[in-house]
């Protein structure tokens, strides 16, 4: 099968299109015929080995444990393995895999649901890991009806979801993002658009129930200028750090000063379950939230999807179609 496989950490280059054996599933494991594979920022950081932390936790010394990167995945099951009893074989697919940047891909059962029928395998493949991740932020926020939310990072990949989420549980959401993709998190649903550029949005003239910040730049001194006495904000991933620290500075301080405080502050890690992504197809079937995709690309141009990622200009989500021919 083709696949994107690198032997070695750096930057996109080390992303070749290659012709490598297709998997075959273990206990409780399916193969997936790769329809789409989303890209999250998770791919930089197993692209480039950094920070140098992650490769002493098992992602690989000197080079990738798995040459195939990729998690987020859209397809359908040509095999089952040993155990296996939520899938057969033509079942229709999305979630977590292994090597998703390829033809056919691994995935453990309890991390696949079943793809909404109204969503297209791009759609599909864009949810799993920003969708859980947002979904998680929400979650240990307790974001209800009439919540005030704000969200930093709104027209991210983990923002747009938020947004939407939140926006179907009944919250009155303000994002925060640059004045070009002001219209994309409108449409979303939130109420109001804050250009981080253009204002401060700590500046202290509104104040909220909730923050999630996915954005990570932006001291917990400011962020709780406009959190409510009683408000919660979620911290979502590291912010920049060494090359050898993940840069969890925030995380860290917020779970000291926490106890400390009349405001809760808190971070997640998203759990990869079918219970999370079950709930994200149950939204996504009554049309609460809708995948916001950007551009799709082939196996072959791989390289420049990461770059485009990278540079941080994406309005909403990449996605791969390993199925597609070049353009």
């Amino acid at each position: 099968m083709k696949a994107i496989t690198q032997d070695r950490y750096g930057s996109a280059d080390v992303l070749q299109l290659r012709d490598v054996e297709q998997p075959t599933p273990g206990d409780h494991e399916v193969v997936v015929k790769v329809q789409a594979a989303g890209i999250a920022r998770g791919v930089l950081h197993v692209m480039t080995g950094e920070p140098y932390l992650m490769r002493l936790v098992g992602f690989g010394l000197l080079k990738p444990k798995n040459p195939v990167p990729g998690q987020d995945v859209a397809g359908i099951v040509t095999a089952i393995g040993d155990g296996v009893t939520r899938f057969d074989v033509g079942d229709e697919v999305f979630g977590i895999a292994r090597g998703s940047f390829a033809e056919y891909a691994v995935a453990r059962e309890d991390k696949l649901s079943h793809k909404p029928t109204n969503l297209s395998f791009e759609q599909a493949a864009a949810m799993p890991i920003s969708g859980l991740t947002a979904l998680g932020a929400l979650d240990a926020a307790g974001v209800t009806r009439g919540s005030t939310v704000l969200i930093v990072g709104a027209s991210g990949g983990v923002g747009t979801y938020a947004v939407q989420i939140a926006v179907a549980r009944g919250a009155t959401v303000t994002g925060v993002a640059s004045g070009s993709k002001a219209d994309l998190v409108t449409e979303l649903g939130a109420r109001h658009v804050i250009d981080y550029a253009r204002e401060d949005f700590t500046d202290g003239s509104d104040r909220y129930d909730v923050i999630v910040d996915t954005g990570g730049m932006t001291s917990l001194a400011r962020l709780r200028r406009v959190l409510q006495p009683k408000g919660t904000l979620v911290i979502v991933g590291g912010e920049n750090g060494s090359t050898w620290s993940p840069g969890m500075g925030r995380q860290l301080s917020a779970a000291a000063m926490s106890p400390l405080v009349s405001q809760r502050l808190t971070s997640i890690l998203a759990k990869q379950h079918h219970s999370g992504l079950d709930r994200l197809a149950q939204l996504a079937a009554t049309g609460d939230v809708a995948p916001c995709i950007e551009r799709s690309y082939t196996l072959a141009e791989v390289p420049d999807a990461v770059r485009r990622l990278e540079a941080g200009k994406v309005r909403g989500q990449l996605v791969i179609t390993p199925q597609a021919k070049p353009h």
